[in-house]
């Protein structure tokens, strides 16, 4: 269906709200936001992808014991306060928040908790990898509970507070659920309607309890002014802009970067919002089956690659990317640039071509899964296609939407390759990279030791070099390979007030102008 046939549909039903002029006022009940989406999401489980288009739509909808502030800070959410950590790091007792109800009516308390934590730990992959290190989860009373570990784990509390692969907090009566048909949370939105490839409607929920105070990132209170909040499948990027700039969407997301000069000119209906620094595209290497669980086989494919011409080619201005190799920019508590010298932007045929005839390459096709509703994937993918067949790689390329690709990349023998990109996250365990059960299934000896001795170690100082020692093993090894840094672009309409730039953007605290 079309996008102007879904907002000719939206109209009639009074799901648009008309563009205002009036200058900037206070925040104002009512209305529904319309945003526009990169696809379809693969699914409104919020433990069961790590697709950021599901955490982005479900965060209104789920909530978590903790969460992001501002400054990137854990902060509580369901929790009624930061834990209480033992001085050996093996256990954490967690009160709750009292009065909070699910969008039934029903009243959460540890047992939901215990519940969610339990399905969170089978069914999620960051729930997976938490699990090997959680010997017991238990409830003190009606509101509190204890989360005895195995062993020290570093990164527990980032992983229940990230909203990708989330461990949200639901009905106990899910806890056997393999998939979740039945939206049903704690958020300030509840689900009310989805129309497949057409819309996703969320309406406040009257019975919410916010936290107290101001908005602070994804944490501090959460008001609800807007009465819906529609998220529509627009996949096409340059229909995307042109839906912006003609002021159809509230807010618009991933817009194709060479849309900003003009979405600043004169007569465009919505203004650019620039994320920077957001984050990096990465090419994911299948390294369980197939071509690429060759040690030699993904030496080749780096050794191809020229990362530089991939991110112009991408991006075009280079206000929008820089050529790094790192994981995490300067200025970043993470940053190092251990393990990438000469193992970053080679573009080398010949290099490439010696570790192929080292590896026996017999000209089967290289597949790689890529999709055009992130432009920016689908660009570096035709560069890198080239690359590649210059050093001796016969090329499949697989051109399919985001919610196929999210779907396709969980089966170990359809891909050798697949195109991705992540924010700088504040903590590196909550990489999907970092995780054996996430597709790429790196798993040798040494990275299992190297991730297991930085998630063990607490002291924030220690844990800098181990993950130096990590980022080493990135490059020698080869699971995955990061391509640069980039800004990212969505559009805003004027009307739409109060929304703090972020890489998964929320509506919570925002209002329309009327």
């Amino acid at each position: 269906m079309g996008l102007t046939k879904i907002l000719s549909m939206l109209l009639a039903a009074g799901l648009v709200v008309a563009g205002a002029t009036t200058p900037a006022q206070a925040q104002q009940r009512g209305g529904v936001l319309n945003v526009a989406t990169i696809g379809e999401p693969p699914t409104l489980d919020p433990m069961g992808s790590t697709a950021d288009l599901v955490g982005m739509v479900t965060q209104h909808v789920f909530e978590t014991l903790y969460t992001f502030d501002a400054k990137w800070k854990i902060t509580p959410l369901l929790a009624q306060d930061m834990p209480t950590v033992s001085e050996d790091g093996l256990t954490y007792t967690i009160r709750l928040r009292k009065g909070v109800k699910f969008h039934d009516g029903a009243a959460m308390d540890a047992k939901d908790v215990i519940a969610s934590l339990n399905r969170w730990m089978r069914v999620a992959t960051r729930g997976k990898a938490a699990a090997v290190n959680i010997a017991k989860i238990d409830a003190l009373d009606a509101h509190t509970i204890k989360i005895t570990m195995k062993e020290p784990y570093a990164p527990l509390l980032s992983l229940l507070a990230f909203n990708n692969s989330a461990a949200v907090v639901m009905p106990r009566r899910f806890e056997s659920a393999t998939t979740i048909t039945e939206p049903i949370g704690t958020g300030p939105y509840k689900f009310k309607e989805r129309k497949v490839d057409q819309y996703i409607n969320l309406v406040r929920f009257d019975g919410y309890k916010s936290r107290d105070g101001k908005g602070d990132g994804y944490g501090g209170g959460r008001a609800q002014y807007l009465d819906e909040i529609h998220f529509v499948p627009v996949p096409d990027g340059a229909t995307r802009v042109e839906a912006a700039v003609a002021g159809q969407f509230g807010y618009t997301d991933s817009i194709p970067i060479e849309s900003y000069a003009r979405l600043q000119k004169a007569g465009s209906k919505s203004a650019p919002v620039l994320i920077k620094p957001f984050g990096y595209p990465l090419f994911v290497l299948n390294t369980k089956t197939g071509l690429a669980s060759n040690q030699n086989i993904r030496l080749a494919i780096r050794n191809a690659l020229g990362e530089s011409d991939m991110l112009q080619a991408a991006f075009g201005d280079k206000q929008f990317f820089s050529a790094d190799a790192a994981f995490y920019p300067e200025g970043y508590q993470y940053h190092t640039n251990a393990g990438t010298k000469g193992a970053y932007d080679i573009a080398d045929p010949q290099k490439a071509g010696d570790l192929l005839k080292a590896a026996k390459y017999d000209g089967k096709p290289l597949r790689i899964l890529t999709s055009r509703q992130y432009e920016f994937h689908y660009k570096m993918a035709l560069v890198a296609a080239e690359f590649l067949k210059a050093s001796g790689f016969k090329v499949d390329l697989q051109v399919v939407d985001w919610a196929t690709l999210t779907q396709r990349r969980t089966n170990p023998d359809l891909w050798d390759i697949y195109i991705t990109h992540s924010p700088f996250l504040p903590e590196p365990t909550l990489m999907s990279l970092m995780s054996s059960t996430s597709p790429g299934w790196w798993s040798s000896p040494t990275s299992q030791t190297a991730i297991k001795a930085f998630n063990q170690t607490l002291d924030p100082k220690q844990r800098v070099a181990k993950w130096a020692e990590v980022q080493k093993l990135i490059y020698s090894e080869v699971p995955a390979i990061k391509i640069g840094n980039f800004n990212a672009l969505a559009a805003q309409s004027p009307q739409l007030q109060g929304v703090t730039p972020a890489p998964w953007p929320y509506f919570w605290n925002a209002w329309l102008k009327k």
